[in-house]
């Protein structure tokens, strides 16, 4: 059946059954992959339409008067779909009103086969950024003028349906066939399609299609690319002015290239430092160019010494950033050639042994991890890498990766069939052939707390995004662990002990007792963290405080000498036990499984024994030990499960332990962020981190005019924010928000410091102001990662956005789409968080004042990111307002105002900041 009718329709709601109605209709009907018909009309639906969807749509009440109800037309519909496939964005939606209009009219519902181009695209577009038919039509570039009007919204699903299908008929028989065995689970009728595909490849000659098939999988093949030497015979200087000038290399590879000194002045700064081992703390402000700044010294350093040079970053989409632009781009331009690799955690990596065995397990799978499966199968034929975070997997696939990742692999054995195709050894092998290697400051932090090696050798390194190092380390040399995990761990061990049961001889008595006791020990696990949880929410009384996303959080130091601490001492010492007992069970079939000459069988055990040592490990350190130079708290979800529990410790100072393990071990690093300096002095940065005092430090001013792009505004008339009732002042900041809004048209980001003070300030917003008056999108509450939130953000108009944590950094909204920053509180650590409680103490025992040591730096750290979120080019403009204005009545306020560029800034009321804003912009 080559017939394809698609469909599109607009609605006055979600739901038939609410009764809501049609009022648009869009058909076009493909046939032999051609476009031959197409039908377009408005309904009326006998109701008015909501502003939402008026707004939404474009179509108003008067579009639809005089239009035909949908029983005029129903027959005229239900004629196109004979003998076809019914085609749809989101089928289900599009059918349920469909078939529910069909049958109130008298007709039969349409029973064709179903294709969901939503699914069909997850499954052959596994690396699109989003599903959504706006976001796929810019992806593979098709023009979408009229996007929510049905005819608009067909002809685009119709032209990606006819690239999806193009796709499927390039994909290999053994993809095919896997695909054959899930499609019963999948929402689409694939099957004839697929059964067709197979069957023209038997006739097909075959080709090299840059694939290789091993054990039934399709996989993309990689070029081995060895390491070359590259000659260089210019000097540093001759190739940095070779490069930045105006008429440079630079201006050759990137449009409107303009010079700025301060990214040349770095990058030789860089060089400099490599050449005489030195360690730097560079604070390269938004505009400088930093990336391409450091980039440039490092490649000539690597290539020239022969030594590679690692660069690390806190945020996934600096690497991405790193590896798809900047350094293409100089692998391009410079005039000799380098080599650069990507290397993450074994966890982003797929094994393809745990894949394989997934795939004959198919019994038990949900519709999720059934689609999870089609996905990666199609991944596997495209990725070079083998890197998960290329791919655009649901909610509960990603959670069923973990049992796929690398780090779950049974064995590392070189004489495995698979090691030569494992993708985590590939990016080893890239990385040690590599002059760059680009990384995330968690696998650096493991690489020097590990015993064996992660990263290649290496003696100079760039750590971008460095404000975040010393957290990074600190929870890299502590230790996280929760009640979700050691069930996990648990479980696996029993899955792992029956299979091998199942394989091995072993006596059935030995089998029941390892059940008992694998039985009790869950129960154990269950009843501490029970205990914990509870514990923990009966210390109400004592105001504990919350995270960000609302867990309470008690520090042991706080209860040390009571009864309770001592009874999960108890309880940890029987759960310790039982879980000892396990692992003798398992180190026996380890040794069974060796005799058998099984490796397999005993590496699969043998990683259950090491993930049921790191419980043991982790809750004697937490319980079980006591260490004044540890910082322990537990955390719990006051409305969530009563073992809903997170046990965490990190060590006091960490800046000891970088410099013996790091900064001695090395010739150069090199540390640099927007936002390293308080009052443009590094003495905060510098003593975190351990660094002594011939580490070199500068400065980069960015290049923006601050002066006339930004005005910063700060009222004089708020409630305090430091009141018991904060309700006067989020009342405050919400009219200031709409206020505002009505000024800048929306285009708002509004940073608060808690997720409790965003949910207050986003149910009253909406309170205040009608739904078609503003686009809502806040952290939390809107469904989505941040990037989706950002790109919502960015293609709704009149929108404002909620953030909280991850909003105050790494958010890149340049143009027109930001016009308002709203900081709501100065971003002050709460001062009852365990980490800061801790460090106040210590510093107090020390005589030092702790909130000008610490309170004060990280906040004013923490408020330079948030500031930065404003201006990201040359032509931006906005406004930024402070609703603390603690910033200017305080005598630390001047450490905010000067920590960041000097900007026109105005104290007065709010009408008068509101008038001023109005008139600027």
């Amino acid at each position: 059946m080559d017939k394809f009718v698609v469909v599109d329709l607009e609605t006055t709601g979600h739901a038939p059954s609410n009764g809501d109605k049609i009022i648009e209709v869009g058909i076009v009907v493909i046939q032999g992959r051609v476009v031959t018909d197409q039908f377009q009309t408005m309904l009326d639906p006998g109701m008015p339409i909501p502003p939402f969807i008026s707004q939404l749509t474009g179509i108003s009440d008067e579009d639809v008067t005089g239009a035909p109800h949908f029983e005029e037309v129903a027959e005229e519909i239900a004629a196109f779909f004979q003998d076809s496939y019914v085609v749809a964005h989101n089928a289900n939606f599009d059918l349920r009103f469909l078939n529910s209009s069909l049958e109130e009219a008298g007709f039969s519902p349409i029973s064709c086969p179903v294709l969901d181009t939503v699914e069909l695209a997850r499954i052959m577009l596994p690396t699109a950024p989003s599903y959504k038919l706006s976001v796929l039509s810019e992806y593979l570039s098709f023009e979408h003028d009229q996007p929510h009007r049905a005819l608009s919204d067909t002809l685009v699903t119709a032209e990606l349906l006819l690239s999806l299908l193009e796709k499927l008929d390039k994909l290999p028989y053994e993809t095919i066939a896997h695909l054959l065995t899930l499609e019963r689970a999948l929402k689409s009728d694939l099957r004839e399609l697929l059964e067709a595909r197979l069957e023209d490849l038997s006739f097909e000659a075959e080709q090299d299609n840059g694939l290789e098939v091993y054990r039934g999988l399709a996989i993309r093949k990689r070029p081995e690319n060895e390491r070359t030497d590259a000659a260089i015979a210019q000097s540093f200087g001759e190739l940095a002015d070779q490069v930045y000038r105006k008429d440079g290399l630079l201006s050759e590879g990137m449009q409107r290239y303009e010079p700025r000194s301060s990214q040349q002045e770095m990058s030789e700064q860089i060089y400099d430092v490599f050449h005489s081992s030195r360690h730097a703390l560079l604070e390269a402000e938004t505009g400088t160019g930093k990336s391409l700044a450091y980039l440039l010294p490092a490649v000539y350093t690597a290539v020239k010494k022969k030594n590679r040079i690692v660069i690390s970053t806190h945020l996934t989409q600096l690497q991405a950033q790193l590896m798809e632009k900047e350094i293409p781009l100089l692998q391009r331009l410079l005039p000799f050639s380098f080599k650069a690799a990507l290397l993450k955690g074994k966890q982003h990596y797929l094994s393809l042994s745990r894949f394989e065995s997934e795939l004959q397990q198919t019994a038990n799978d949900n519709y999720d991890i059934t689609l999870t499966k089609a996905i990666l199968l199609v991944w596997l034929t495209i990725t070079e890498t083998g890197d998960i975070d290329e791919v655009n997997l649901p909610s509960s696939g990603k959670r069923f990766f973990l049992h796929m990742s690398a780090d779950a692999e049974d064995t590392q054995d070189p004489f495995s069939p698979w090691f030569s195709r494992s993708f985590y050894q590939r990016a080893k092998k890239a990385a040690w052939q590599a002059d760059i290697i680009v990384t995330n400051h968690a696998l650096l932090c493991s690489d020097m707390q590990e015993e064996y090696q992660l990263l290649p050798s290496y003696e100079r390194a760039i750590i971008d995004e460095a404000h975040h190092f010393e957290a990074t380390a600190a929870k890299h040399f502590g230790l996280a662990l929760d009640y979700v995990s050691i069930h996990h761990m648990l479980s696996h061990a029993n899955k792992v002990y029956d299979k091998a049961t199942e394989q091995l001889p072993h006596p059935q008595a030995e089998v029941l007792l390892w059940q008992s006791l694998w039985e009790q020990t869950k129960i154990e696990a269950d009843d501490m963290f029970r205990y914990i949880h509870d514990f923990v929410l009966s210390q109400h009384r004592n105001k504990l405080g919350t995270n960000d996303i609302g867990r309470m959080q008690l520090r042991l130091e706080e209860v040390r000498h009571t009864k309770a601490l001592l009874v999960i001492a108890e309880m940890s010492s029987r759960l310790l036990f039982g879980i000892r007992d396990c692992i003798h069970h398992l180190l026996q079939l380890v040794k069974t499984a060796e005799k058998q000459a099984d490796k397999k069988m005993a590496d699969s055990l043998q990683n259950a024994v090491n993930q049921l040592q790191s419980i043991i490990d982790s809750i004697e350190r937490m319980f079980l030990v006591i260490d004044d130079d540890e910082v322990k708290w537990i955390e719990v979800d006051v409305y969530g499960a009563r073992n809903s529990v997170y046990l965490y410790s990190e060590p006091l100072d960490i800046a000891d332990m970088l410099l013996e393990r790091f900064f001695s071990e090395k010739k150069s690093i090199v540390l640099t962020s927007a936002t390293l300096t308080m009052k443009q002095s590094f003495d905060f940065i510098q003593a975190q981190l351990g660094l002594d005092e011939q580490t070199v430090t500068k400065r980069f001013d960015s290049p923006y005019s601050y002066q006339e792009q930004v005005q910063l505004l700060v009222p004089n008339d708020f409630p305090d924010v430091r009141g018991k009732d904060n309700y006067p002042f989020i009342y405050a900041v919400c009219e200031a928000i709409l206020s505002l809004a009505a000024v800048t048209d929306g285009r708002m980001l509004v940073l608060f410091t808690s997720y409790d003070m965003l949910k207050k300030a986003h149910g009253l917003v909406k309170e205040l102001t009608d739904d078609q008056d503003y686009t809502l999108i806040a952290q939390g509450i809107t469904s989505g990662s941040r990037d989706r939130l950002k790109k919502n953000f960015q293609s709704n108009k009149k929108s404002i956005l909620f953030g909280t944590s991850s909003f105050w950094e790494g958010v890149d909204i340049p143009g027109e789409d930001l016009s308002c920053l709203v900081i709501v509180r100065l971003p002050f650590q709460p001062p009852d968080h365990p980490i800061y409680e801790a460090k106040a103490a210590k510093l107090k025992a020390e005589g030092k004042n702790a909130f000008m040591e610490l309170a004060l730096p990280n906040a004013v750290i923490r408020f330079k990111q948030g500031f930065g979120r404003l201006i990201r080019s040359s032509s931006d403009r906005g406004i930024v307002f402070v609703c603390d204005d603690r910033m200017m009545k305080t005598r630390y306020g001047n450490y905010f105002t000067a920590s960041i560029p000097e900007v026109p800034t105005h104290y007065q009321s709010t009408a008068e900041l509101l008038e001023l804003a109005e008139q600027w912009l």
